[in-house]
């Protein structure tokens, strides 16, 4: 059924919404796609927000805290440490293997991604901008040196054995819920050509986008026909502003999503299912086009 919502906008929610998702697919070869942590919960990669876009826990660190204080990169590093195996030994699922068979199919323009993760590019996609960056790195922020994450695993496991021990519920992007720990102790590596303060590759909150990545990113929307939002609630701005851009440029923008959206009252199509669901005709097998 559709109803009129904000003005001329038509916030579509259908019967068979993944009929109406497959159509949208149809009339739009040159798909700018964003997704976002809704992609990766059947990885086991939990997500940061519920059905209404709040917080489920508490809001993650910030760059100025972590670059400012010696006790939060300690907590950050000691959690990391017993998340990471988990995060690290996570595989695609359904929904970007389908995303990869719609680039197969030459429909996707780009596929922007505010996840960490890495697993669009495990799945095979292959035109991919990681928009907040990826976990599997640590960079220096003082001479920009890139160490993969599983050898500074091995650094972080020398110089804390005792922590590998500890148990903790799995949490967003490589997280651990550590609860009554004291990590005035944990012992955290500096950087070894510069000394300079080790951060994971990726994009805080507090932190910008890199420039670079923010103009390629819309450069490919430019060029885009529609937008594919795809397991994202888009409270976070950097991500937002596309699909505010998209729709300012008149691109219709359609959204897989369990919940509200930021973007509700610019969307032309809104599908409330898990991402799987949605696009699982993707994945049918039976060799014809969606």
């Amino acid at each position: 059924m559709c109803t009129p919502y904000a003005g001329t906008i038509l916030l579509c929610i259908m019967a068979n919404p993944s009929g109406s998702l497959r159509e949208f697919i149809q009339r739009h070869p040159r798909l700018f796609v964003l997704t976002g942590a809704g992609c990766s919960t059947d990885s086991g990669i939990p997500d940061y927000r519920d059905a209404d876009g709040g917080w489920k826990r508490a809001q993650p660190v910030t760059y100025q805290a972590f670059m400012g204080e010696a006790s939060t990169r300690q907590r950050y590093w000691a959690r990391s440490l017993v998340g990471w195996p988990r995060f690290g030994q996570a595989r695609p699922n359904a929904v970007h293997r389908a995303l990869s068979v719609l680039e197969a199919q030459g429909q996707v323009e780009m596929l922007l991604t505010q996840n960490v993760d890495r697993l669009h590019q495990a799945a095979g996609s292959e035109c991919v901008i990681d928009l907040h960056g990826r976990l599997d790195q640590v960079r220096c922020m003082g001479c920009e040196r890139r160490t993969p994450r599983d050898e500074f695993q091995q650094r972080l496991a020398e110089r804390n054995p005792d922590w590998l021990t500890l148990e903790a519920a799995q949490a967003p992007d490589g997280d651990a819920d550590l609860d009554g720990v004291a990590f005035a102790h944990f012992d955290v590596p500096a950087c070894p050509d510069c000394a300079g303060v080790l951060k994971p590759d990726v994009v805080f909150f507090g932190e910008n986008v890199p420039r670079e990545r923010v103009s390629q990113a819309f450069g490919h929307l430019h060029r885009a026909d529609a937008v594919l939002v795809v397991g994202s609630s888009l409270m976070v701005y950097s991500g937002f502003r596309f699909v505010q851009a998209a729709a300012s440029a008149g691109l219709p923008v359609a959204a897989v999503n369990l919940g509200r959206t930021r973007a509700d009252t610019l969307l032309s199509l809104k599908v409330e299912q898990s991402c799987a669901s949605a696009l699982g005709f993707l994945l049918a097998g039976d060799g014809q086009p969606v």
